[in-house]
C-alpha cells in the first residue's frame, strides 16, 4: 500500500509542533544557561549567536522537517512492523541514534561537555518518542482526511 502523503504531512506537522514545544522548554528553561556558558567557553560570543532570530527560525523549520521525516519513516516501516506505538518507538529510536551520532561531533570537538551531551541525549529521546507517538496517532493508510 502507498504511503498516505497527506497524513504524513498532517502527522509530521503535529510531530514538529511537539518537537518545537519540547525544544523550547528544554533549551530555554532547562539547558539554556549551561548551553550558552559552554558555547561561550568554546568560542566567546557563540552563545549569543545561537539565539539570533534567523538561527531560531532555522531550528523551528528543522523541527518541522524532522517531524515530517519521522512520520514518513513511521509510515515506511509500518507495513513491516504493524501500526501503533511499538513501530513509532522504532522510528523514534532510529532518529534518536542518528541525532546522538551527529551531536557526538560537538562532544569530541569540545563544544559541549559529556554532561550537557547526556542531557541533550535524554531530552532528545523524550522528544523523539513523544513526537513519533503523536505523528503515528494521526497517520493512517486510508486516503480520507
Amino acid at each position: 500500500m502507498a504511503i498516505n502523503t497527506q497524513k504524513v504531512l498532517l502527522g509530521g506537522i503535529a510531530a514538529g509542533v511537539v518537537m518545537n514545544i519540547i525544544d523550547y522548554i528544554s533549551n530555554a528553561f532547562i539547558l539554556g544557561a549551561r548551553m550558552k556558558a559552554e558555547s561561550d567557553a568554546f568560542k566567546p560570543g557563540m552563545g549569543d549567536a545561537m539565539m539570533t532570530p534567523s538561527v531560531i527560525v532555522s531550528y523551528i523549520v528543522m523541527d518541522f522537517a524532522l517531524g515530517i521525516l519521522l512520520v514518513w519513516t513511521y509510515a515506511a516501516i509500518r507495513p513491516r512492523f504493524g501500526p501503533g506505538l511499538r513501530t513509532a518507538v522504532y522510528a523514534a529510536l532510529l532518529f534518536w541514534v542518528l541525532a546522538l551520532i551527529f551531536l557526538s561531533g560537538y562532544l569530541h570537538m569540545g563544544m559541549m561537555s559529556t554532561g550537557l551531551w547526556s542531557m541533550f541525549a535524554f531530552f532528545g529521546l523524550i522528544n523523539f518518542l513523544l513526537s513519533a507517538w503523536v505523528g503515528a496517532k494521526l497517520y493512517t493508510e486510508d486516503s480520507a482526511i
